[in-house]
């Protein structure tokens, strides 16, 4: 068991890595958030049927778990758009950074969720990402739609994390994928459809733009979808998004590879950084330490 665990720790820091490619892709593709999400989830979801279709997993689900499944699908449907329009109005580093306070939603929303008692580290550390993010960046002005757009998504990220920690305890996670995935399809092309969207410039993607949209959709989606859904077997909602917080310090060091000086980090990123580095470790201590008096 102990083992297991400790793959998943090491699966879900994985999984977060890819997830702070993403955001460089969000940069490097010239749609716009919405196109870019559809093409995203459309491909995503339909490499998920294909897998399921190959192990031939049953796609009955009962009522209740279809509702929060549908629910599930549109909030991270809100959360990618709402992620990605913000890189296109500011830029990658705010967007990661703001991201990260997405612990501190969880930390808050998570004791009503389950109905459990709050931790009092849990806030302490939600403050701690905040700080990390004030000594990180100095967000001026002219980013402020980015930096509300990336709180708004940090937030639905996190009530998507509570929504799957639920799911997982009865569905498999390919499923949960599928479902959740397809839900969002169809609520963005619903919108799309009744907003004019489906226009022909719509349907004009370039070949650059393709093999982007592609690794995002298998690599960073369908693939980084069901194993962080999978991970939460043994990991709380909480400690996911927490470790979550370190997409900003992956994802930056991404960008600065692939987009050069105009995401280069200053001395003060590594202290932030440190900061959001050292509540996940404390995170994960504490928890096993209490763990280990519970069971002693």
């Amino acid at each position: 068991m102990q083992n297991a665990k400790f793959n998943n720790y090491l699966l879900l820091h994985l999984i977060v890595f890819v997830w702070g490619f993403t955001a460089v892709l969000g940069k490097l593709i010239t749609l716009d958030a919405l196109p870019l999400v559809w093409y995203r989830m459309t491909i995503a979801v339909t490499l998920i049927l294909g897998y399921i279709l190959f192990k031939r997993f049953p796609l009955k689900v009962p009522p209740k778990t279809l509702i929060m499944l549908v629910i599930g699908g549109i909030v991270i449907a809100m959360h990618w758009v709402t992620f990605f329009k913000a890189i296109k109005v500011s830029n990658v580093s705010v967007t990661l950074a703001c991201l990260s306070t997405g612990a501190f939603f969880t930390a808050l929303l998570e004791p009503f969720w389950y109905g459990r008692k709050m931790i009092w580290y849990e806030l302490l550390f939600g403050v701690v990402v905040i700080l990390g993010l004030l000594v990180m960046f100095d967000v001026e002005s002219g980013y402020l739609l980015g930096v509300l757009l990336a709180l708004t998504s940090a937030f639905l990220s996190a009530v998507f994390s509570l929504i799957n920690g639920k799911l997982i305890q009865s569905e498999k996670p390919s499923v949960i994928a599928f479902y959740e995935l397809g839900s969002g399809v169809l609520f963005l092309s619903l919108y799309i459809l009744f907003t004019g969207g489906f226009t022909p410039e719509f349907f004009e993607v370039s070949q650059n733009d393709w093999i982007f949209i592609f690794i995002l959709a298998s690599v960073c989606t369908a693939y980084a979808l069901i194993a962080s859904v999978k991970v939460m077997r043994f990991i709380s909602p909480y400690t996911v998004m927490l470790t979550i917080n370190l997409e900003p310090v992956y994802g930056l060091v991404l960008a600065f590879i692939f987009l050069g000086d105009s995401e280069k980090m200053d001395a003060l990123f590594y202290v932030g950084a440190l900061m959001i580095l050292c509540t996940v470790v404390a995170n994960g201590i504490l928890k096993n330490r209490g763990k280990l008096k519970k069971a002693s």
